[in-house]
C-alpha cells in the first residue's frame, strides 16, 4: 500500500495599496533557496498551533512590519496546490489571502527588502505568483462594481477626483468625469463632509467619505 504523505500548508499574502495614481502590490525578495533572490509575494508555513489566517498576521508583521490594524480588508481567496505553485519542496498547499490597507508602509531594515511594486510592472516571481496577483486583480476589479471595497484602499475622506483615480488604477481604464460623478452619486455610497482639500493648486475640493467602512453589496452593478 501506497503510503500517504500529508501536504504542507503555507499562506500567502496579495498585499495591495494605493499610492498617487497607481495600485501596487506587497513583494518580498527570497533570501534562502528555491528561488533565492527572486521576488515573490510574502508568505510561510502554517504552524499546528495557528489558523491561516494568525499566520498571515505573523508572516506580514515579520516580513514587513505591518501589524494587523494597518491591513482594512482581508479575505481568504482560494487555494494552490503543488502543480500551480512550483515548489520543488514537495507537495504543498497554499492559502492565498487577498489584503488591502490605507498608505502601508513596509518596515525599513527587514531583510527580505519588503517593497511595494506596481502592479503593471511586476518584475519575474517565484512560485509563479505572478498568476496569483493576476487573479487576484481580477476579483479586486470585479468587487469595485459590486461592493463599496474601495473604503479599504483610500484615505478616510478624499476628493471626488481620489475616487475616480482609484477606480481607473484597479479597473485600467480611464472613465469619463462626468459619468463617473452621476453614477457614484446614484449608488449613494459617499456622502460630503465640511471639509475641503486646501493642498489643491486650485479651487479647494470639497472631502467626501464613505458611509460605512466595512463591506456592502450595491444596490446595483457600478458598470
Amino acid at each position: 500500500m501506497r503510503q500517504y504523505v500529508a501536504p504542507t500548508v503555507t499562506v500567502d499574502g496579495v498585499v495591495l495599496r494605493l499610492l498617487g495614481e497607481q495600485l501596487e502590490v506587497l513583494l518580498v525578495r527570497r533570501e534562502q533557496s528555491p528561488f533565492k533572490g527572486e521576488w515573490a509575494l510574502p508568505g510561510s508555513y502554517v504552524s499546528r498551533s495557528e489558523t491561516t489566517t494568525q499566520a498571515l498576521q505573523r508572516t506580514l508583521h515579520a516580513k514587513a512590519g505591518l501589524d494587523a490594524q494597518q491591513l482594512t480588508f482581508t479575505e481568504q481567496l482560494y487555494t494552490f496546490d503543488t502543480p500551480a505553485m512550483q515548489d520543488p519542496r514537495g507537495h504543498a498547499v497554499s492559502v492565498i489571502y487577498f489584503v488591502l490597507g490605507r498608505g502601508l508602509q513596509p518596515a525599513a531594515g527587514k531583510g527580505e527588502s519588503p517593497t511595494f511594486f506596481p502592479v503593471d510592472a511586476l518584475p519575474h516571481l517565484a512560485y509563479q505568483h505572478n498568476d496569483v496577483v493576476w487573479h487576484t486583480l481580477e476579483r479586486l476589479k470585479g468587487k469595485i462594481t459590486y461592493t463599496n471595497i474601495m473604503f479599504a484602499l483610500l484615505p478616510s475622506r478624499f476628493t471626488f477626483r481620489q475616487l475616480q483615480t482609484g477606480y481607473q488604477a484597479i479597473l485600467g481604464r480611464a472613465l469619463d468625469k462626468r459619468n463617473f460623478r452621476k453614477k457614484i452619486l446614484e449608488l449613494h455610497l459617499i456622502e460630503p463632509t465640511a471639509s475641503f482639500d486646501k493642498k489643491s493648486a486650485h479651487r479647494p475640493a470639497r472631502l467626501y467619505r464613505f458611509k460605512k467602512q466595512s463591506l456592502e453589496s450595491l444596490t446595483r452593478n457600478f458598470d
